[in-house]
Parts: C-alpha cells; structure tokens; sequence
C-alpha cells in the first residue's frame, strides 16, 4: 500500500488475509535473491512491454499499473561504482524489488472515493478482444466483491511481550566516534557535508499491518507505505520526495533542517522561526539545494532548471522541516529512470560532495543500509496516443525511505542519521538521531495492549494504543491532546472531522464540551496526540466532566486516571446502550 502526498493510496497489500491483487511478476536484485547489477534496465525492459492508451476526457490517478517497489541504498554502488566495497549484510534483503501490477485499487482520500483499474492486455496478432475484455470484466467484478465484503477478520495479532528491549548495531560511542571522525574529514576540506547513520533492533511479535494502520494514524506524511515481501515487511512513513515525473518535468524536494512542533501555536511558531534563522541549517540547506540542482541538470535542460521553494518551513505530525523543491523539463533523450540514477540517493541522506561523502559513510558503517536511504515507490507503465504512433514514459513517484521499518522474522529494525557539517556538535546530533529513533521505537511500544481494563455493569472497555481505521463502528475513539493541555477529540476515524472538542478548563479542571462546528478553526492543531481505542458501544450523546464529579455521579461509568496528576475524564450515556 502507497499513500502519497495527493492522498491517493495505491493498494497491493495482504490486508486482513487475503490479497486484494497479486502481482503479475516480482523482480528482485541483489546477492543470494537476483542479477548483482542495475536493476533498472530490467525494469525498464518489463514495463516498456506494456503501452496504455491515453483517453481523453477519462480521470484517472496518476498510477493506474506498473511497478510498485523498492530501491534499496546499496544500489547506489552499481549508479557510481567508486563506491562499491565489500559490505556485511546484516539484513539478509534483496537489495531492490518491484511487484509489477495489472490491478490497482486507488482510494482518494479527499474525494473519499475508491476507484479499480485493469489492464486488458492484446497480444500480437490474432485475438478474441471480446473474450479479453469479458475476462477484464471478471476481474473488476471480483476486486470489487471483496472490497464490500464486511466479513473480513483482522490481521492475526499473537500475544505481544512487553518487556522486549533494543540492540543498536554501533551504541552512542560509535555514533560519535563517527561524527568526529567525519569532521575531521570536513576539515580537511575532503566533504562538506554528510549523513553518518546507525540501526536500532527491536524483537517484537505485532502484526506489520497493525503497526503500519497505527503509523499512518499518529504520523500522517507525505508518503505512507506498506509493502509485504512474503518473508519480510516495509513500513514507513517518508516525509521526503525523492523523484517525481510530471508530464516532461522532474521534481526533486531537498529537506534538510529539523525542530520538534511546539506545544502551543505560539510555541510552534517560534521554534519555526529559529528554523528560519539557523545559521547550521541554512548553511547545510543551500549545500543540498546546490546538490539537487547539479543533479537535476544532469538529465535536464540547464536552461528550465529552478528552484521553485527555497527553505520554505513546512509542518508536520511531530517535527518541522525547512524543505526547498527543484525542478527542470526532461531532456528529450533522456528518461524516467536516468533521472531516478541522477538523483539517487538523496544529497539528504549521503551528503556533498555526494561521491566521497558515500565513500566514507560505506568505509565507517561497513554495513548494508538496505531500503533505508534507498526510495520507495512506483514506475507506471508507458502511455501511448490512441493511434499508437506517440509514446510516453509513464509516472514516476518515489520518495526516501526514511523513517522506515523493516519486519522480518519478528524483529523490527529501525535506522537514522543525522547531518554533519563543520561545525555540529556530536551530543546534538546524537539527540537528533535519537529522537527520530525513539520516535519509530513508541510506534512498536504504544502498540502494546494496556494492563488496564475496567468494567461496570454497562460498560466494559479495553485501552490500547492503537490505530482506529478498518475497525466496526460501534466504538468510539478518543485522541488525547499533550497530557498538560489535557484537552480530547472525538472522532468516529482518524481521518475525519472531529464530532467534538472537549476542553478542559484551566480554572474548574471541567472538560467542556464543543461541536465541531462551534469550535474556532485551527486552534485544535496539535500533532502531539496521543491514540486510545476505548472499547464499548456508545450512543451519539455524550457528557464529559471532572473526576471530583464523576465521583459522585450514580449512573454507570468507568474513570481512567491518565497522569498521577487529577486528570481524568468521564464518560458517561444519556441515552440507552447496547
């Protein structure tokens, strides 16, 4: 499953069990799994076999067939073989693999509307078009069958352990020892920049899917991803463009440059604003943003090349970024997939100059990165005029696989780096990187059932931390805003319009409560949310008050003390339940 920056999820999953569309073919590369070369070409190969018929006037999304995959970081060694060396391989992963795809399910969020495409595929020669087109028909019929079909179990979730801890592959002292290391380089005037990394491994029994349903709720970006690999998971939440074609133009989103949200708008603003001001961040901005652009003329007309945004702050769920876009038109003998090799990796996760930069990062890691800092993404098939004289190269969306979990054989794996320039300081890269690490470590913990479970003679409810889509609706969800504006949302999905705000007072310690529509826009912004799922049949009227009263309330309630301060809430019916 792909969501990307438009909303629009492009479906392949084993979702609850079953496939919604197997693949028509799976390409892999990579020691002990495929070809150790390129692997483009072969792509490239397979999806020229396949033209699409443009139709006017007909709206379809972006990706409507084609190869939905991955791109690995160790590849790079096949695009820019200076820096090829021998590596351990820790993972065990092909290092690239694309599912080709003639069935896609597209779900635009915005329009709430869920659209099925397949391919009729004509072979040379003589054929029964008819009987093809009946065949597609089938298929289109049976998708949709099981996308109504409301008895679909949940993914299977073992029991989980607890009390699982996590090994890092190099510790703070290696982390370090890197960051001096590589200074020492700068100074030399050997690179300017770069991005040492380091991985974390957490044993964990949860099911890849439930993680990537709890991501994409608490940390909605710009691109959401799930990939099943049949023996190991992808999950990720990437706030970072690698490459995108549109129409004849290349686009490239450079990102560098971070601060945590803040607590209030005000507070949020002014980290913004340090952002904006960062002598480091600018600096080391303007070097990838230099970076992009060279990329970029590599494989387009020098004279169309632009930065569209430079160092524009952008929001989101938990951090903000200064991020930059450079675009240019396409040079007419070149395609897609030589402008994905210019640009790969990002200068945002190897650094610049990006050659040596690579070389020492390879020389101080050792190891494999595998999909981390590689991209992932899809490659449509081509598209060609009615008449067939006019070809096209098809879409092309990737992004870098940054803040990305890698599942297999029950241990999750999570790697981050930091940017490094002349004048960082190795503890505040290390809380840098720390932070983006225990950020991926509380999806795996929030995920852990709670050991509290209270129950009356009208309610009886269990707390997770848990994502709340695909669930029956007979339950009611509950967001918590940060503990110390103890403020709470109710929404029937995490991504629709709150039914209500409920906010508690600072003088009476009273939650009162607001329809959504009475509430002032945007004031409710604040991305530090954390998720329960409160399991219990309700009915659409609600009272919410402080526990001093709830205490002394006789119809039936459950109370859930949140912090060991007095801050809890109430919920009670005033209607008949179930």
């Amino acid at each position: 499953m792909l969501q990307a920056r438009n909303g629009r999820s492009f479906t392949r999953v084993r979702r609850r069990r079953r496939r919604l569309a197997d693949p028509k073919d799976v390409l892999v590369s990579g020691p002990g799994h495929g070809p150790e070369c390129d692997p483009l070409p072969l792509l490239e190969k397979e999806i020229s076999q396949c033209r699409v018929a443009t139709v006017p006037g007909l709206k379809l999304p972006p990706l409507t067939g084609g190869a939905i995959g991955y791109v690995g970081y160790d590849c790079v060694r096949y695009f820019e073989p200076k820096t090829a060396r021998p590596m351990k391989d820790i993972l065990c992963i092909p290092e690239s693999l694309f599912m080709l795809f003639d069935t896609i399910v597209a779900f635009d969020h915005f329009f709430q509307v869920i659209k099925v495409i397949t391919y009729l595929r004509v072979p040379d020669g003589d054929a029964d078009i008819e009987k093809l087109y009946r065949e597609a028909e089938l298929v289109l019929q049976k998708m949709i069958q099981k996308l109504l079909d409301p008895k679909v179990p949940m993914p299977p979730q073992p029991p989980i352990k607890p009390d699982q801890v996590y090994t890092s592959n190099i510790g703070q002292t290696g982390y370090e020892g890197h960051v001096h290391r590589l200074k020492e380089h700068i100074g030399k005037g050997d690179i300017f920049q770069t991005v040492p990394s380091q991985r974390l491994a957490r044993p964990t029994t949860l099911h890849p899917f439930n993680l990537f349903r709890h991501l994409r709720s608490v940390n909605p970006s710009p691109y959401l991803f799930y990939i099943d690999c049949a023996d190991f998971q992808i999950v990720g939440a990437s706030p970072e463009l690698l490459v995108k074609k549109e129409a004849d133009r290349i686009i490239t989103h450079p990102i560098a440059g971070t601060v945590p949200r803040g607590k209030t708008p005000e507070e949020d603003e002014k980290l913004a604003e340090e952002l904006r001001n960062s002598l480091k961040d600018r600096a080391e901005h303007v070097m990838l943003v230099d970076l992009a652009r060279n990329d970029v003329n590599r494989v387009c007309d020098p004279a169309t090349t632009q930065v569209d945004r430079l160092m524009v702050v952008e929001k989101f769920s938990h951090v903000q970024h200064l991020v930059s876009q450079v675009s240019g038109v396409l040079r007419p003998e070149k395609t897609r997939f030589d402008a994905f090799r210019s640009i790969f990796p990002a200068g945002t996760v190897s650094g610049a100059p990006k050659v040596r930069a690579m070389q020492l990062i390879a020389e101080l890691e050792g190891e494999k990165r595998g999909v981390y800092a590689g991209a992932v993404g899809y490659f449509g098939y081509n598209c060609s005029s009615l008449d067939g004289k006019e070809i096209i190269d098809g879409a092309m969306d990737t992004c870098i696989a940054l803040r990305t979990m890698v599942l297999k054989d029950n241990v999750a794996y999570l790697q981050a780096g930091g940017g490094i320039v002349f004048d960082s300081d190795p503890y505040d890269d290390k809380l840098d990187l720390t932070y983006t690490l225990l950020y991926l470590l509380l999806f795996i913990i929030r995920l852990l059932p709670s050991s509290s479970s209270l129950s009356t003679s009208s309610f009886i409810f269990s707390i997770y931390y848990a994502d709340i889509l695909l669930i029956p609706t007979p339950y009611l969800y509950i967001s918590l805003s940060a503990l110390w504006l103890g403020n709470l949302v109710i929404t029937p999905t995490s991504l629709t319009q709150p039914l209500f705000f409920c906010v508690r007072d600072v003088n009476t310690q009273n939650f009162n409560i607001h329809r959504s529509r009475d509430f002032p826009p945007g004031i409710f912004i604040n991305e530090y949310l954390l998720v329960f799922l409160f399991r219990f049949f309700f009915s659409p009227s609600y009272s919410v008050c402080s526990a001093e009263s709830a205490e002394k309330t006789s119809s039936p309630a459950s109370l859930l003390s949140v912090t060991q301060r007095v801050l809890a809430w109430h919920v009670r019916s005033s209607g008949p339940t179930t």
